[in-house]
């Protein structure tokens, strides 16, 4: 033992002999360390964003080859991690929709290719595709470019794009233009009995409702809502759970105003994924219609649907809302203070069960990320899909919980998430977009 400790001292005074001797012989000048090289790390164009995409993968939802070489399609059948996809480093993306199994994008461009998309297209939502004469494409894997019959495509911009069970609303500087399925109206225009939505390259264009410019869409399962300039909501399509809110339960085919509780209020912003629509007025007041049956609003009767907008009167003392989103069978909001509260039947985000309530709901705000270090993060706004939701914070973190259909929710794994969850994403979310098996999301660059 001794004689090992004599080694040792050894060489570590060997070692301090020869740094020693360097610092005596190379004693290093300030003036050399100014000539001394500067990494640093480029910082990210203003206009540049990153996409990225989850969830099922074998419709083509997601714009990426799933079939590789010498691979079995079956062990990727998810992407259960969020993956940036190429398209977004091709294109500048500002916006984006998950109808059920396809996406849509809009991109900046003066060309008449703003809009593409991706997945099922059996009813032509994603435009008509073929690679042989009069064979068109069921499904497509890759983003494709959908031509729109723009007045002037190089000034005419895209507003925002919605997307249903399988059609397409696409809002512009020139108005909507409309594709896909039209068995219900939906797409505004007149149903024609057994047209064949798989051959169909037609797309309906409406300038403007009743005179009035058209600032926002919102997609249903199988009907479509437009709100006007003057804050009116119209609405058209299946309205069998009184979905339209037109005071009926048949079909339209032609956009016809909303009324009801709505009818002399401004309305800012819509909802809906599925057959129960929320609304939110500029005072911060709620109404909704549709399909009540999972308690999103009781009447007195007991009454399953609801044809005419009714004002929601449970959010005394919650403050002024800001964000609303409604799913398949239960409602989200989030009010001034960036608090969150659920409603109805489902996976409500506060606790290990499934729950029905009657009356929002408080999620706990330690569960998106607030606390003593982060006392100013809060959530400010809420997306769902079919049977989950997307809330994004303040500081650009998105969490998610609900079903987790085919991986939908990003948290690396098949469970269902019963409580709010934070998604690892490669930047600050901008925006998020909720399908019934897939997300997109469009995030800004950390630097």
């Amino acid at each position: 033992m001794n004689s090992f400790k004599r080694i040792v001292n050894t060489i570590a005074t060997k070692n301090r002999r020869f740094l020693s001797t360097k610092k005596r012989k190379y004693p290093i000048q300030s003036e050399d360390a100014e000539k001394l090289p500067v990494f640093q790390y480029s910082v990210s164009k203003e206009g540049y964003r990153r996409v990225f995409a989850w969830g099922n993968i074998q419709t083509g939802a997601l714009g990426i080859q799933y079939i590789k070489r010498n691979e079995n399609p079956e062990k990727v059948a998810y992407i259960k991690n969020p993956k940036r996809i190429g398209f977004g480093e091709k294109f500048q993306v500002k916006a984006a929709a998950c109808g059920f199994g396809f996406t849509i994008f809009a991109i900046n461009s003066k060309t008449d290719n703003k809009i593409y998309g991706c997945g099922i297209n059996t009813d032509s939502q994603i435009g008509y595709h073929e690679i042989r004469h009069q064979k068109p494409l069921g499904l497509l894997f890759s983003p494709r470019p959908i031509p729109l019959p723009f007045l002037n495509p190089e000034k005419c911009e895209i507003l925002k794009v919605a997307a249903g069970r399988a059609h397409t609303l696409i809002l512009t500087t020139e108005g909507i233009f409309t594709l896909g399925n039209n068995a219900y109206g939906q797409c505004g225009r007149k149903i024609i009995p057994d047209e064949n939505y798989t051959m169909s390259n037609y797309i309906n264009h409406i300038e403007n409702i009743d005179g009035k410019r058209i600032i926002d869409i919102e997609c249903g399962q199988d009907h479509s809502l437009a709100l006007t300039e003057d804050g009116c909501v119209y609405s058209c399509g299946w309205g069998a759970d009184g979905q339209t809110g037109l005071g009926h339960f048949v079909n339209a085919e032609t956009f016809s105003r909303v009324k009801g509780d709505i009818e002399s209020e401004k309305i800012t912003k819509l909802s809906c994924r599925s057959d129960f629509v929320l609304a939110l007025n500029e005072k911060g007041d709620i109404f909704g219609w549709g399909n009540i049956e999972y308690s999103q609003i009781t009447l007195p009767d007991g009454s399953q649907q609801l044809a005419n907008p009714k004002y929601i009167n449970m959010f005394q003392g919650l403050g002024r809302i800001k964000s609303i989103a409604s799913a398949g069978s239960f409602c989200v909001i989030v009010n001034e203070h960036g608090q969150v509260y659920s409603w109805g039947y489902g996976l409500l985000g506060t606790g290990p069960e499934v729950q029905q309530s009657k009356i929002p709901v408080l999620i706990p705000e330690t569960l998106f990320g607030k606390n003593d270090f982060q006392p100013e993060n809060i959530v400010n706004k809420v997306v769902c899909g079919l049977n989950y939701v997307a809330a994004v914070t303040s500081s650009g973190d998105l969490y998610t919980w609900g079903r987790n259909k085919s991986c939908c929710l990003g948290l690396g794994n098949e469970k269902d998430q019963y409580f709010p969850l934070k998604v690892a994403m490669g930047g600050h979310v901008q925006n998020v977009f909720c399908g019934i098996d897939h997300t997109i999301a469009i995030c800004k660059p950390f630097i």
